[in-house]
């Protein structure tokens, strides 16, 4: 396994992390998730990603009983929580960043995980009605609380970090580490463009979620929807005219010639490519099943054949 500074902060994560969105709860149960957490870390990865509105906590209880059941150190591992969507009704405990909400939600977050603090931080989308010196404060304080080592965003634009950045400068508050955003073949403006000059400006982080592209970089849906896979999953419907698509599966059997020519899979092809991406800190991958998690993992061996001749043809196939 490698490690990557997460942005300019000391911390270090591995390249590869796993997450557990979908899967805890809906596939996934504490015995299941025991044996893929284990897999994982017994092959280096230190980051296990979660939050609030995955399965509606369970997933943060499944975690939290899983590595308790393992009996890690707590300074062997990082476990994050993400907030915003809220868990109850009501109008300051849904689809907001207000003081009140956040500092409760963590609370209860490391009651779900049972643990004293989380490493990593997220507000999971930004909130326009919030001032953000209020959401900004509000995490700083959860660190200062010792409810947490460090803060970032997920699925903010460029303009939103560096506002929250700025606050917390001028304040003299915890910063905002990293940012969570979606990063594949198929959605890369972000990454690649938006966020540019952060990376150097403010020494911002990425943790990488859905480097496959919610399963469609697979290549199990070239033939459809298959039973038991994520887009058959009852309440995830929504995903299956994306995983369906023509033109992007007529890529996907395109990027297929090349994963077979590097004698890897499709899925270790396109995790491999995110991790190529210097800016990356860390690709957040998912698994149902142990064989999935051993899989992933292989994607570290394919990151060397990534010559620059092989990613021109991969730009060549999937570059609009």
């Amino acid at each position: 396994m490698q490690y990557r500074r997460l942005g300019t902060s000391g911390i270090k994560v591995s390249t590869l992390s796993f997450g557990s969105w979908v899967t805890f709860k809906n596939q996934v149960d504490v015995d299941r998730a025991i044996e893929c957490l284990d897999a994982a870390k017994q092959a280096g990865v230190n980051f296990f990603d979660n939050a609030e509105a995955y399965a509606g906590g369970e997933s943060e209880r499944i975690m939290g009983k899983a590595i308790k059941e393992l009996g890690w150190a707590r300074h062997e591992y990082l476990v994050s929580s993400k907030f915003f969507w809220g868990l109850h009704q009501g109008p300051n405990t849904k689809n907001t960043l207000n003081r009140k909400y956040l500092l409760e939600a963590i609370e209860a977050s490391l009651d779900r995980f049972d643990l004293d603090y989380l490493d990593l931080i997220y507000c999971h989308r930004a909130d326009p009605e919030t001032p953000i010196e209020e959401t900004v404060r509000a995490m700083s304080d959860a660190i200062e609380r010792g409810w947490a080592m460090y803060w970032g965003t997920s699925e903010w634009t460029a303009d939103e970090i560096r506002a929250a950045w700025d606050v917390a400068d001028r304040h003299g508050w915890h910063k905002p580490v990293m940012e969570q955003p979606q990063y594949n073949l198929f959605h890369r403006e972000r990454v690649e463009k938006e966020y540019a000059r952060l990376y150097e400006d403010i020494g911002l982080g990425t943790t990488i979620w859905s480097p496959l592209a919610s399963g469609l970089l697979t290549g199990k849906y070239l033939d459809g929807i298959p039973e038991g896979s994520r887009g058959a999953l009852e309440g995830f419907g929504w995903l299956a005219e994306r995983l369906t698509d023509a033109e992007q599966n007529a890529m996907v059997r395109e990027l297929k010639e090349v994963a077979d020519d590097l004698d890897c899979s499709l899925a270790q092809l396109a995790i491999a490519w995110c991790a190529n991406n210097p800016n990356v800190s860390t690709v957040i991958t998912g698994a149902s099943r142990v064989e999935q998690v051993h899989e992933n993992l292989v994607a570290l061996e394919v990151l060397p054949k990534l010559t620059d001749d092989v990613l021109a043809r991969i730009d060549e196939i999937t570059v609009p």
